[in-house]
């Protein structure tokens, strides 16, 4: 069976601090979204880079793609169409932004269940070692955690890391 590979999206493919900086990194286009709650102001403004589509798809051969966002299902109809990905699974929270064990992001215990005990990659821009520890004491099987500045997103490294990471648990 493969490895999961869990993709948040504000953070690794939507770098949204960029803007803050006023400067939109290249291969990034600028989209308007109003995903369900954002019934005010102006549309969010989401950058994406649809060369991660394929480089998605690419890791797809290792991996079995599930969105860990909060976007859930509607990853699928606002960010999958942009950049070439077809629907994918998702992890249906239980709850949002609550409390955590040991100090963890919120979603780190339910990255955990979802995966149930086979390994998984998960790339996020809130991960810290607090979710590394804990994680590696739940004894979940092998992981990748890999956090992403949100003012960058995904890297050529960061796919290297997921492409090798499989690679080397083909080979074990």
């Amino acid at each position: 069976m493969k490895p999961l590979l869990l993709i948040d999206i504000d953070g690794p493919l939507n770098p949204y601090a960029a803007l803050s900086r006023r400067h939109i990194p290249d291969g990034y286009t600028r989209h308007r979204m109003r995903p369900t709650g954002w019934t005010e102001g102006p549309a969010l403004p989401v950058l994406l880079n649809p060369a991660h589509g394929a480089e998605l798809l690419a890791l797809a051969d290792r991996y079995a793609l599930v969105w860990a966002t909060t976007w859930e299902d509607e990853a699928n109809e606002w960010i999958g169409p942009h950049l070439g990905l077809p629907p994918l699974p998702y992890i249906d929270w239980p709850a949002m932004h609550g409390s955590a064990p040991d100090g963890t992001l919120w979603k780190t215990q339910y990255v955990v269940e979802y995966a149930a005990g086979r390994p998984f990659a998960w790339v996020d821009d809130e991960i810290t070692e607090r979710d590394r520890a804990w994680i590696a004491r739940q004894g979940p099987g092998r992981s990748l955690l890999l956090q992403i500045d949100p003012r960058i997103g995904l890297e050529r490294a960061d796919f290297d890391a997921l492409a090798q990471w499989a690679a080397d648990r083909d080979e074990n």
